[in-house]
């Protein structure tokens, strides 16, 4: 991505002589992943249409960036190279990672592009030593260079996050700002077309469709328990069950989409369907009667809309302490390998999740349902703009694509 030539316009020192649209409010999208472009994405309907605000898109340095420049050509906007993005200014920059931001000379937004902050992560000192196990995305090492905090605002999704940020880099909480949580806005408002969902998935009215969650990394469903696919299609009884397989795009570009499908290969001619990583998923986690995942957001979200949920995986080292992930780590059933599977999925379905459903809920969001008013309210005050005076609903998730055998897609 960054061997493009640099964009004379619409930015850039002679930009002026060539628009349409004069004196427009910059803002740059930096996307460092597809999870991250894709939660971006869904915010930026908030602000584009405004005349008086120009978008443009530019694709960061990550391990996982695989992916992220097919993603930006199917959103069709503008997009700049990476080092024009570094050595220009913007209004205002949006991101949901934290790599190369100290190298940006623009206000920055960070917000989570997960359920909140669920993860610990491994942090080294300067000699490569393992110093702490710390919340990611609310530590030094996330938020902090040359001494200095990097975001101008850091969005959270709930108070709780607020707490830990104050605790692990007081630095940066005079930055920090509780928003909300915008899937879970969009679940809320996604729910009464489960049945559409479910159609798009292949499933009747009576079937029981089952979704596998995975995260990736070692400790992951698919890192600890990829043949649970094989094992779920070969005793399920087919008639009566659809099994769907919804993992984490870095699963797909950490891999690549042909190898995921060739390991997936078996239990896709058994019938197994796969969301591919490009796709909407919410719609998918609606329909399900069961998700089997591990401590992904995925799975997060799954529960708080009130979905059954079954453990698997091994991820119990990874998860932050109170958070929502921890509370399905702490209260949900676990799915154990030795026994047949049918039993345990029926199980599962039968008991009784409301409580934990709940908990989950609010711990994913302080701001319930209004994650798009308060965040279209900071960015239009960071701007200096004055909003616009309606704001649309929060719209529901689109119908989400599934990979069958023979399918050509991913």
């Amino acid at each position: 991505m960054d061997g493009m030539d640099w964009r004379q316009v619409p930015v850039g020192l002679g930009a002026q002589r060539w628009v349409t649209r004069a004196g427009c409010k910059t803002i740059l999208v930096v996307v460092h992943t597809v999870t991250t472009g894709q939660r971006l994405a869904g915010i930026l309907r908030l602000i584009e249409s405004d005349l008086r605000i120009q978008v443009l898109f530019t694709a960061a340095p990550d391990v996982f960036g695989n992916g992220v420049a097919e993603l930006l050509r199917e959103l069709g906007g503008m997009v700049i190279p990476w080092g024009q993005a570094t050595r220009m200014s913007f209004d205002l920059a949006l991101a949901a990672a934290y790599g190369g931001l100290d190298e940006l000379h623009t206000p920055v937004v960070v917000m989570p592009h997960g359920a909140g902050h669920n993860k610990l992560a491994v942090r080294r000192d300067a000699g490569s030593v393992v110093a702490t196990r710390g919340v990611y995305g609310l530590d030094p090492q996330s938020l902090m260079a040359g001494g200095r905090v990097v975001p101008d605002i850091i969005v959270l999704s709930h108070r709780g996050d607020l707490e830990m940020l104050g605790r692990q880099c007081p630095e940066a909480l005079p930055v920090a700002e509780v928003i909300g949580d915008p899937y879970y806005d969009q679940l809320a408002a996604s729910r009464a077309l489960r049945g559409e969902y479910r159609r798009a998935l292949a499933t009747s009215r009576s079937a029981t469709l089952v979704v596998t969650a995975s995260t990736w990394g070692t400790r992951s469903l698919f890192g600890q328990a990829a043949e649970l696919h094989d094992r779920l299609l070969a005793e399920v009884p087919p008639d009566r069950y659809r099994v769907v397989s919804l993992m984490h795009p870095n699963v797909w570009y950490g891999h690549g989409p042909r190898q995921v499908r060739a390991w997936l290969g078996s239990a896709m001619k058994r019938g197994l369907g796969l969301i591919p990583p490009d796709s909407e998923w919410l719609g998918a986690v609606i329909a399900a009667n069961l998700v089997v995942g591990d401590h992904g957001s995925t799975t997060a979200y799954a529960s708080a809309a009130g979905v059954p949920v079954l453990w698997a995986g091994d991820g119990h080292e990874d998860v932050a302490p109170g958070s929502a992930a921890a509370l399905l780590a702490e209260s949900t059933p676990r799915l154990l390998p030795g026994r047949p599977i049918t039993p345990q999925l029926a199980g599962a379905i039968a008991r009784d999740q409301t409580a934990v459903s709940e908990a989950v809920a609010a711990r994913i969001t302080s701001e319930p349902g209004h994650f798009d008013r308060n965040l279209r309210r900071l960015l239009y005050r960071r701007l200096g703009l004055t909003q616009p005076p309606s704001i649309s609903a929060t719209p529901p998730a689109a119908l989400p694509a599934v990979i069958w055998r023979g399918d050509g897609r991913a």
